[in-house]
């Protein structure tokens, strides 16, 4: 075997090689040739919290690697507003949300309903609702609640579960969608 052709492959190659050909099992060839263009451009997300009132349009992923300071102004955006605790957001997820603004190719942003949640308010909320996990995703920077104006809440969670990425739940009587990096299932409450 050729001693720089090994060299060549580097660890983020390697994972980045592996996981398009992880994709390539899961989704038609159409849609994976879309999704590997849209990640191998210039990444940027735009985010409203509907909570503080706060706007944040980032370019989080350029020129191969994330962008740290974007990434910094993605994790204060959605973090929890009601503990002002910050997490880190889980990179995956941002990729999960850049898939589908590409699928709805609108400019609005996502207005974010609850991004990471602290213990604390996670325990909070299951108190007043039976609709919010012990463990949620949203604990571990993992889970997103959002909708778009413009956009059909129905339409949102369609595009959503077409990927085929995580969990898909469905709050038409909140006006949200959330979305996880957990297994993928569906979902629907009030």
């Amino acid at each position: 075997m050729n001693k720089s052709f090994i060299k060549k492959i580097t660890r983020r190659n390697f994972l980045k090689t592996g996981s398009f050909a992880a994709l390539s099992y899961f989704f038609p060839e159409p849609l994976f040739a879309s999704i590997q263009s849209i990640l191998s451009q210039e990444r940027s997300l735009a985010f409203y919290n509907t909570h503080t009132r706060e706007y944040c349009n980032a370019v989080y992923w350029s020129n191969g690697q994330y962008m740290k300071e974007a990434l910094k102004k993605i994790d204060y955006i959605l973090r929890d507003h009601r503990a002002e605790k910050i997490k880190p957001i889980n990179t995956r997820l941002l990729n999960f949300l850049t898939v589908m603004n590409a699928s709805i190719g609108t400019k609005h942003p996502f207005h974010i309903i609850s991004g990471y949640r602290s213990p604390e308010t996670n325990g909070l909320l299951r108190q007043k609702s039976k609709g919010v996990a012990r463990y949620s995703y949203h604990m571990f920077g993992k889970a997103v609640d959002i909708r778009i104006p413009g956009l059909t809440l129905s339409r949102l969670r369609e595009i959503a579960v077409n990927l085929k990425t995580g969990g898909v739940g469905y709050y038409p009587g909140s006006d949200f969608i959330h979305v996880d990096l957990g297994p993928v299932r569906y979902w629907q409450g009030s």
